[in-house]
């Protein structure tokens, strides 16, 4: 839940934004491609401007730099869109979109518990050194996810429960991202979610492959909750899973 499930920084320079007062209010798009059954809940952080000295008052309980956006659950997939600010004026002091964060959250089952969730986002401050890439001619930069779920079990009854795990499409690529602020301002960032049907065990050494899924190694003893297979193959415990079945193997149940 702590890590940023890109893999990689998405820098969006705003080089010249000093004295950005009294300009036009720039802004771009932000679109979010979500499975179904996910929802997510966004924070957009603005800070002062380069050479800026304004400072934003620290308040309990208002956060006049920070704006929150909401997409709710759905039973199919939808893509969401948000117009975002570049620039703003906070109280009199101009400020920058310095970062965007939200917290994914996915349904695996029909409790209301049967929730998983992961963290996304991406920050934003000047350029440094490092190459600097274009907006594509098309006006939207995507950025591609992959969603997965992990299976556990928990407790005496040895309980299925499910982790949301979310990562770049392309792992191998850990380069940070660079564009330019005036490249995206009337632009659209696209952010495009996919889950992918495959289910992996969340804890190593705790499962082995069957026909028809996976069995729960049974570890030392029954009330074993950790139960490494620590090399035995062969000894397994029953587990209950979400409809309150109790099976051999998951998911197939046989």
């Amino acid at each position: 839940m702590s890590k940023r499930w890109f893999g990689v920084l998405i820098v969006l320079g705003m080089a010249g934004l000093a004295g950005c007062a009294g300009k036009p209010v720039d802004s771009f798009t932000l679109e979010v491609d979500l499975p179904a059954e996910f929802r997510f809940i966004g924070a957009a952080y603005y800070g002062p401007a380069t050479r800026q000295t304004c400072t934003l008052p620290r308040r309990r309980g208002k956060r006049p730099e920070r704006k929150i956006f909401i997409a709710r659950y759905k039973p199919v997939a939808e893509r969401v869109s948000f117009e975002l600010p570049l620039t703003e004026v906070i109280e009199g002091c101009p400020t920058v979109l310095r970062s965007v964060e939200f917290d994914i959250y996915a349904k695996w089952g029909k409790r209301d518990t049967d929730v998983g969730g992961d963290i996304a986002g991406f920050s934003i401050r000047d350029p440094s050194r490092a190459e600097v890439s274009g907006m594509p001619e098309t006006g939207v930069h995507e950025l591609r996810g992959r969603c997965q779920w992990l299976f556990r079990t928990v407790g005496p009854q040895h309980a299925i429960r499910k982790i949301l795990t979310c990562g770049s499409l392309d792992a191998a690529d850990q380069s940070p991202r660079f564009v330019h602020r005036d490249q995206l301002t009337e632009k659209t960032l696209r952010i495009a979610l996919t889950v992918i049907d495959k289910e992996e065990p969340a804890v190593g050494d705790n499962w082995v492959v069957v026909p028809g899924g996976w069995r729960r190694c049974r570890g030392r003893s029954f009330e074993d909750l950790d139960a490494f297979c620590n090399g035995n193959t062969s000894d397994f415990k029953p587990i209950k899973m979400p409809d309150g079945r109790v099976c051999d193997v998951y998911p197939s149940c046989k």
